[in-house]
Protein backbone atom coordinates (compact mmCIF):
# COMPACT_ATOMS: atom_id res chain seq x y z
CA UNK A 1 0.00 0.00 0.00
CA UNK A 2 1.18 3.62 -1.32
CA UNK A 3 1.75 6.11 1.67
CA UNK A 4 0.22 9.61 1.57
CA UNK A 5 3.76 10.74 0.33
CA UNK A 6 2.87 8.62 -2.73
CA UNK A 7 -0.07 10.96 -3.99
CA UNK A 8 -1.70 11.82 -7.22
CA UNK A 9 0.82 13.18 -9.28
CA UNK A 10 -1.53 14.80 -11.19
CA UNK A 11 -3.27 17.01 -8.16
CA UNK A 12 -1.75 20.86 -8.08
CA UNK A 13 -0.76 21.92 -4.73
CA UNK A 14 -3.43 23.15 -2.50
CA UNK A 15 -1.50 27.02 -2.87
CA UNK A 16 -1.69 26.96 -6.57
CA UNK A 17 -5.38 26.55 -6.69
CA UNK A 18 -7.27 29.36 -7.64
CA UNK A 19 -10.36 31.17 -6.48
CA UNK A 20 -13.37 30.99 -9.09
CA UNK A 21 -13.26 32.79 -11.46
CA UNK A 22 -16.95 35.34 -10.41
CA UNK A 23 -14.82 36.01 -7.23
CA UNK A 24 -12.70 37.25 -9.23
CA UNK A 25 -14.45 39.42 -11.49
CA UNK A 26 -15.83 41.03 -8.66
CA UNK A 27 -13.05 41.64 -7.42
CA UNK A 28 -11.71 43.27 -10.58
CA UNK A 29 -14.23 45.49 -10.76
CA UNK A 30 -14.33 46.78 -7.10
CA UNK A 31 -10.92 47.50 -7.74
CA UNK A 32 -10.85 49.10 -10.69
CA UNK A 33 -13.86 51.53 -9.61
CA UNK A 34 -13.07 51.28 -6.08
CA UNK A 35 -16.69 51.15 -5.09
CA UNK A 36 -18.64 48.43 -4.70
CA UNK A 37 -22.03 49.62 -5.89
CA UNK A 38 -20.73 51.37 -8.51
CA UNK A 39 -19.01 47.61 -9.55
CA UNK A 40 -22.55 45.91 -8.47
CA UNK A 41 -24.08 48.12 -11.28
CA UNK A 42 -21.51 47.18 -13.68
CA UNK A 43 -21.67 43.65 -13.34
CA UNK A 44 -25.21 43.67 -12.49
CA UNK A 45 -25.28 42.06 -9.31
CA UNK A 46 -26.28 43.50 -5.89
CA UNK A 47 -23.11 45.28 -3.34
CA UNK A 48 -23.94 42.52 -0.97
CA UNK A 49 -22.59 40.17 -3.87
CA UNK A 50 -20.03 42.21 -4.38
CA UNK A 51 -18.54 42.42 -0.87
CA UNK A 52 -19.75 38.77 0.06
CA UNK A 53 -17.27 37.35 -2.91
CA UNK A 54 -14.50 40.22 -1.92
CA UNK A 55 -14.49 38.88 1.51
CA UNK A 56 -14.68 35.41 0.30
CA UNK A 57 -11.54 35.57 -1.64
CA UNK A 58 -9.67 37.26 1.16
CA UNK A 59 -10.68 34.88 3.59
CA UNK A 60 -9.27 32.28 1.05
CA UNK A 61 -5.99 33.91 0.64
CA UNK A 62 -5.26 34.92 4.21
CA UNK A 63 -4.99 38.65 3.42
CA UNK A 64 -7.44 41.92 3.62
CA UNK A 65 -7.00 43.30 -0.22
CA UNK A 66 -8.85 46.81 0.88
CA UNK A 67 -8.62 48.75 3.77
CA UNK A 68 -12.10 49.76 4.71
CA UNK A 69 -12.35 52.75 6.46
CA UNK A 70 -15.49 55.83 6.63
CA UNK A 71 -17.71 53.46 4.52
CA UNK A 72 -15.29 53.92 2.03
CA UNK A 73 -12.86 50.94 0.35
CA UNK A 74 -9.52 51.85 -0.65
CA UNK A 75 -6.60 49.04 -2.36
CA UNK A 76 -3.87 48.01 -0.26
CA UNK A 77 -0.44 46.89 -1.26
CA UNK A 78 -1.58 43.43 -1.91
CA UNK A 79 -4.88 44.45 -3.39
CA UNK A 80 -3.06 46.30 -5.76
CA UNK A 81 -0.92 43.19 -6.92
CA UNK A 82 -4.31 40.95 -7.15
CA UNK A 83 -5.98 43.85 -9.40
CA UNK A 84 -2.94 44.07 -11.60
CA UNK A 85 -2.61 40.37 -12.50
CA UNK A 86 -6.37 39.90 -12.59
CA UNK A 87 -6.93 42.89 -15.13
CA UNK A 88 -4.37 41.37 -17.04
CA UNK A 89 -5.60 38.17 -17.09
CA UNK A 90 -9.15 39.49 -17.84
CA UNK A 91 -8.06 41.72 -20.74
CA UNK A 92 -6.06 38.68 -22.57
CA UNK A 93 -8.71 36.44 -22.08
CA UNK A 94 -10.90 39.59 -24.00
CA UNK A 95 -8.63 39.67 -26.30
CA UNK A 96 -8.71 36.01 -27.59
CA UNK A 97 -12.83 36.36 -27.05
CA UNK A 98 -12.66 38.96 -29.60
CA UNK A 99 -10.46 37.67 -32.14
CA UNK A 100 -12.20 34.99 -32.03
CA UNK A 101 -15.56 36.38 -32.81
CA UNK A 102 -14.21 38.66 -35.17
CA UNK A 103 -13.54 35.79 -37.44
CA UNK A 104 -15.97 33.54 -37.00
CA UNK A 105 -19.30 36.05 -36.25
CA UNK A 106 -19.11 37.79 -39.43
CA UNK A 107 -23.03 38.05 -39.06
CA UNK A 108 -22.90 39.07 -35.74
CA UNK A 109 -24.53 42.79 -34.01
CA UNK A 110 -21.96 45.15 -33.37
CA UNK A 111 -23.04 47.60 -30.29
CA UNK A 112 -21.48 50.81 -30.66
CA UNK A 113 -21.96 53.28 -28.08
CA UNK A 114 -21.51 57.02 -28.48
CA UNK A 115 -21.73 60.04 -26.69
CA UNK A 116 -25.70 61.38 -27.30
CA UNK A 117 -25.11 64.93 -28.41
CA UNK A 118 -22.25 63.58 -30.74
CA UNK A 119 -24.64 60.92 -32.00
CA UNK A 120 -28.13 62.84 -32.07
CA UNK A 121 -26.29 66.14 -33.92
CA UNK A 122 -23.75 64.27 -35.62
CA UNK A 123 -23.48 60.23 -36.31
CA UNK A 124 -27.05 59.70 -36.84
CA UNK A 125 -27.54 62.20 -39.82
CA UNK A 126 -24.83 60.57 -41.54
CA UNK A 127 -25.84 57.07 -40.68
CA UNK A 128 -27.98 56.19 -43.81
CA UNK A 129 -24.52 56.64 -45.73
CA UNK A 130 -22.57 54.20 -44.13
CA UNK A 131 -25.82 51.63 -44.47
CA UNK A 132 -25.75 52.42 -47.92
CA UNK A 133 -21.90 51.63 -48.16
CA UNK A 134 -22.33 48.62 -45.79
CA UNK A 135 -25.55 46.55 -45.94
CA UNK A 136 -23.70 43.98 -44.26
CA UNK A 137 -22.53 45.29 -40.87
CA UNK A 138 -25.30 45.72 -38.77
CA UNK A 139 -24.46 48.01 -36.05
CA UNK A 140 -26.15 48.59 -33.00
CA UNK A 141 -26.30 52.48 -32.29
CA UNK A 142 -26.48 53.07 -28.35
CA UNK A 143 -25.98 56.34 -26.28
CA UNK A 144 -23.56 56.35 -23.31
CA UNK A 145 -20.76 58.62 -22.50
CA UNK A 146 -17.57 59.02 -19.93
CA UNK A 147 -16.62 55.51 -18.46
CA UNK A 148 -17.60 52.16 -19.82
CA UNK A 149 -16.59 48.66 -19.52
CA UNK A 150 -16.25 46.38 -22.73
CA UNK A 151 -17.29 43.68 -20.27
CA UNK A 152 -21.16 45.33 -20.69
CA UNK A 153 -21.58 44.42 -24.02
CA UNK A 154 -20.57 46.98 -25.95
CA UNK A 155 -18.17 46.32 -28.76
CA UNK A 156 -16.94 50.49 -30.15
CA UNK A 157 -17.08 53.04 -28.12
CA UNK A 158 -16.58 56.78 -29.62
CA UNK A 159 -15.62 59.02 -26.50
CA UNK A 160 -14.15 62.50 -26.39
CA UNK A 161 -10.40 61.72 -24.24
CA UNK A 162 -11.65 64.46 -21.23
CA UNK A 163 -11.52 61.09 -18.87
CA UNK A 164 -9.00 58.46 -18.24
CA UNK A 165 -9.77 54.96 -19.59
CA UNK A 166 -7.54 51.85 -19.35
CA UNK A 167 -4.17 51.26 -21.04
CA UNK A 168 -5.34 48.07 -22.22
CA UNK A 169 -8.11 49.85 -24.45
CA UNK A 170 -7.38 50.25 -28.00
CA UNK A 171 -7.34 53.90 -29.34
CA UNK A 172 -8.34 54.97 -32.70
CA UNK A 173 -8.42 59.02 -33.30
CA UNK A 174 -11.03 60.33 -35.44
CA UNK A 175 -10.93 64.19 -34.96
CA UNK A 176 -9.92 66.67 -32.80
CA UNK A 177 -12.39 68.86 -30.54
CA UNK A 178 -12.83 72.53 -32.22
CA UNK A 179 -15.52 74.83 -30.54
CA UNK A 180 -16.53 78.70 -30.66
CA UNK A 181 -19.56 80.94 -29.41
CA UNK A 182 -22.61 80.16 -31.46
CA UNK A 183 -26.07 81.82 -32.12
CA UNK A 184 -29.23 82.17 -34.52
CA UNK A 185 -28.37 83.43 -37.24
CA UNK A 186 -30.39 86.50 -37.00
CA UNK A 187 -29.51 87.34 -33.29
CA UNK A 188 -25.57 87.56 -34.49
CA UNK A 189 -25.86 91.43 -35.28
CA UNK A 190 -27.28 91.95 -32.01
CA UNK A 191 -25.43 90.05 -29.85
CA UNK A 192 -21.99 90.34 -31.83
CA UNK A 193 -19.58 93.43 -33.08
CA UNK A 194 -17.28 94.17 -35.39
CA UNK A 195 -14.84 97.19 -35.24
CA UNK A 196 -11.90 97.42 -38.10
CA UNK A 197 -12.29 93.89 -39.24
CA UNK A 198 -12.47 93.06 -35.40
CA UNK A 199 -15.34 90.93 -34.73
CA UNK A 200 -16.45 90.53 -30.82
CA UNK A 201 -18.90 89.46 -28.50
CA UNK A 202 -20.80 91.76 -26.64
CA UNK A 203 -20.55 91.47 -23.05
CA UNK A 204 -24.24 91.92 -22.60
CA UNK A 205 -25.06 88.87 -25.13
CA UNK A 206 -26.65 85.95 -23.08
CA UNK A 207 -25.02 83.35 -22.75
CA UNK A 208 -25.78 79.13 -22.49
CA UNK A 209 -24.61 77.47 -20.03
CA UNK A 210 -24.65 73.52 -19.99
CA UNK A 211 -24.14 71.12 -16.43
CA UNK A 212 -22.40 68.25 -18.75
CA UNK A 213 -19.80 70.97 -19.82
CA UNK A 214 -19.39 73.32 -17.53
CA UNK A 215 -16.56 74.94 -18.02
CA UNK A 216 -17.03 75.33 -21.71
CA UNK A 217 -16.85 78.80 -21.58
CA UNK A 218 -13.66 79.76 -19.62
CA UNK A 219 -12.13 76.67 -22.16
CA UNK A 220 -12.62 78.46 -25.14
CA UNK A 221 -11.76 81.45 -23.78
CA UNK A 222 -8.30 79.95 -22.47
CA UNK A 223 -8.27 78.67 -26.33
CA UNK A 224 -8.00 82.08 -27.48
CA UNK A 225 -6.08 83.49 -24.86
CA UNK A 226 -8.46 85.36 -23.35
CA UNK A 227 -9.01 86.26 -19.87
CA UNK A 228 -11.29 83.60 -17.77
CA UNK A 229 -14.62 84.75 -18.37
CA UNK A 230 -16.95 85.38 -15.79
CA UNK A 231 -20.55 84.82 -17.73
CA UNK A 232 -23.59 84.16 -15.83
CA UNK A 233 -26.32 83.34 -17.68
CA UNK A 234 -29.15 80.47 -18.62
CA UNK A 235 -27.70 77.01 -17.53
CA UNK A 236 -29.17 73.51 -18.77
CA UNK A 237 -29.09 69.67 -17.91
CA UNK A 238 -27.45 68.69 -20.67
CA UNK A 239 -25.09 69.73 -23.77
CA UNK A 240 -27.65 68.88 -26.49
CA UNK A 241 -30.40 71.54 -24.84
CA UNK A 242 -28.21 74.21 -24.93
CA UNK A 243 -27.31 73.70 -28.54
CA UNK A 244 -31.03 73.97 -29.26
CA UNK A 245 -31.78 76.53 -26.76
CA UNK A 246 -29.12 79.02 -29.19
CA UNK A 247 -31.25 77.27 -32.41
CA UNK A 248 -34.52 78.98 -30.62
CA UNK A 249 -32.75 82.23 -30.24
CA UNK A 250 -31.88 82.13 -26.44
CA UNK A 251 -28.78 83.30 -26.81
CA UNK A 252 -25.06 82.20 -27.47
CA UNK A 253 -23.43 78.38 -26.86
CA UNK A 254 -20.16 77.46 -27.12
CA UNK A 255 -20.61 74.52 -29.80
CA UNK A 256 -18.12 72.10 -31.25
CA UNK A 257 -18.42 72.30 -34.43
CA UNK A 258 -18.80 68.38 -35.69
CA UNK A 259 -21.96 69.27 -33.63
CA UNK A 260 -23.22 72.37 -35.22
CA UNK A 261 -22.10 72.00 -38.71
CA UNK A 262 -25.01 71.24 -40.11
CA UNK A 263 -26.90 74.15 -38.32
CA UNK A 264 -24.14 76.64 -40.00
CA UNK A 265 -24.39 74.71 -43.28
CA UNK A 266 -28.44 75.46 -43.54
CA UNK A 267 -27.82 78.84 -42.25
CA UNK A 268 -30.00 78.14 -39.04
CA UNK A 269 -26.58 79.36 -36.66
CA UNK A 270 -23.95 81.73 -37.03
CA UNK A 271 -20.32 81.44 -35.83
CA UNK A 272 -18.82 84.94 -35.86
CA UNK A 273 -15.91 83.93 -34.02
CA UNK A 274 -15.09 80.65 -36.06
CA UNK A 275 -14.14 78.16 -34.20
CA UNK A 276 -10.54 77.05 -32.20
CA UNK A 277 -9.10 73.47 -31.05
CA UNK A 278 -9.86 73.15 -27.92
CA UNK A 279 -7.02 70.64 -26.77
CA UNK A 280 -9.18 67.17 -27.17
CA UNK A 281 -10.23 64.71 -29.61
CA UNK A 282 -12.87 62.29 -30.17
CA UNK A 283 -11.63 58.77 -30.69
CA UNK A 284 -13.00 55.16 -31.41
CA UNK A 285 -12.37 53.02 -28.64
CA UNK A 286 -11.97 49.14 -28.58
CA UNK A 287 -10.79 46.18 -26.58
CA UNK A 288 -8.37 45.31 -28.93
CA UNK A 289 -6.87 46.16 -32.08
CA UNK A 290 -9.03 46.13 -35.50
CA UNK A 291 -7.83 43.81 -37.69
CA UNK A 292 -7.71 44.61 -41.47
CA UNK A 293 -10.81 44.14 -43.77
CA UNK A 294 -13.39 43.39 -40.31
CA UNK A 295 -16.23 45.16 -40.26
CA UNK A 296 -15.06 47.25 -37.50
CA UNK A 297 -11.98 48.59 -39.68
CA UNK A 298 -14.71 49.71 -42.56
CA UNK A 299 -16.34 51.62 -39.69
CA UNK A 300 -13.45 53.47 -38.84
CA UNK A 301 -12.49 54.44 -42.49
CA UNK A 302 -16.32 55.80 -42.69
CA UNK A 303 -15.77 57.60 -39.70
CA UNK A 304 -12.34 59.00 -40.42
CA UNK A 305 -14.17 60.60 -44.03
CA UNK A 306 -16.45 62.84 -41.73
CA UNK A 307 -13.69 64.66 -40.02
Amino acid sequence: MLSDMHGDSDSPPSDTRLPSLLALRCFEAAARLENFSRAAAELHLTQGAISRAVRLLENELGVTLFDRRSRRVYLNDAGRTLARAVGEGLNLMRQAVGELRATTQQGKRWVLSCEPTLLMRWLIPRWPDFKSRHPEIDVHLVAGGGPFTFASGIDLAIRRDDFPWPDSYHVEPLFVEKVGPVCRFDKAAAWFTTKKAHTALKPTAPRLHTRTRSGAWQEWASAVGQPALDTPGQTFDHFYFSLQAAVAGLGVAIGPWHLVRDDLDSGVLAAPLSFVEDGSRYCLLSAQPLQPNSPQADLLEWLRTLA
